[in-house]
């Protein structure tokens, strides 16, 4: 269960980080890693959420 949630928090802050040089520097490329941890990190809250709602089912 932690481990969820670590790897959303931490892919929260790597995108953070990368929005943060692309506003900085301006380089499309960091928008673009950006975008990509986001949908990855939306895809690990989906998975800790069925966690979530399976354990409640079980």
């Amino acid at each position: 269960m932690q481990l969820f949630r670590w790897t959303v928090l931490l892919l929260l802050i790597a995108a953070g980080v990368c929005f943060a040089f692309y506003i900085g520097t301006g380089q499309a490329r960091y928008r673009q890693w950006g975008l990509v941890i986001l949908k990855w990190t939306v895809i690990a809250a989906l998975g800790f959420f069925a966690v979530l709602a399976l354990e409640r089912l079980l």
